[in-house]
């Protein structure tokens, strides 16, 4: 099935939003919760499944819904169709502070491998689909278990990434990378996980025990914040504060 052809616009810079200019009879679809407005004249519906295979039975499509819910997204995806007349918009936020990254999957050979979480929208057209990682300690240790999304077709497909988004090309070349800080690479990018390096450097070295290691030719990209690692610094933060703020409170009382 042939992508729609849809124009878009990216807007902000701590939260981001992603307008969509729709030609009449074109569809976006976009995770469940993901619309922040839209145009009188766009119609929204919630599907089992992203719409790539329309004789889909029902079996097929509980299968597509299942895998969903194992990557920890909603059941359904919502397809958004311009049924007005002349071109509407539709626009959709990021579930967090980050960045929108706009990806061509006809200028990337028709795929990507992006973490479970970071599809944000897309034409219709696109397949959404899951994939596991091929080697036990990628599934155990690299931050996003098992389950990655792969996303196919030869249309525009909007990724949400926490902080800074870096997109770097490899050629033939090595990178490790942080566990959880990878948003996506092209599937011809190999994937594992290694150790970070002597006992002494992985218990005293701050960098963790493990780190993501991307093999090959080819693009990927990169979070300078992942939301798990912003919520564990929130957390840790807050914890202090309410340690300070009862030190405080204890200090006055005996002062008192």
């Amino acid at each position: 099935m042939n992508s729609h052809e849809i124009d878009y616009k990216i807007t902000g810079e701590g939260i981001q939003l992603v307008e969509i200019e729709l030609d009449p009879g074109e569809t976006v679809i976009a995770e469940a919760g993901a619309m922040l407005y839209m145009e009188d004249g766009i119609f929204f519906t919630a599907k089992m499944g992203d719409g790539t295979n329309p004789r889909a039975g029902l079996f097929d499509k509980l299968l597509a819904a299942g895998s969903r819910v194992i990557t920890g997204e909603s059941l359904f995806i919502t397809h958004f169709t311009n049924q007005g007349y002349g071109r509407k918009k539709v626009a959709f936020a990021a579930p967090y502070p980050g960045t929108i990254v706009p990806l061509d999957l006809k200028e990337l050979r028709g795929q990507v491998v992006v973490q479970k979480d970071a599809f944000l929208c897309a034409a219709l057209g696109t397949k959404v689909s899951i994939t596991f990682s091929r080697k036990l300690g990628a599934g155990f240790f690299g931050g996003e278990g098992f389950i990655l999304q792969t996303l196919q077709g030869d249309g525009k497909a909007f990724v949400h990434a926490g902080g800074t988004v870096i997109e770097r090309q490899l050629n033939n070349e090595i990178l490790r990378v942080d566990t959880g800080c990878i948003v996506g690479f092209e599937p011809q990018i190999e994937y594992s996980i290694e150790q970070s390096g002597s006992l002494r450097s992985m218990v005293f070295g701050g960098e963790g025990i493990f780190l993501a290691t991307l093999r090959g030719t080819g693009k990927v990209w990169l979070q300078s914040m992942p939301i798990a690692k912003l919520i564990s610094r929130l957390s840790v933060f807050g914890g202090n504060t309410r340690k300070e703020g009862g030190a405080g409170l204890l200090g006055k009382l005996l002062e008192g």
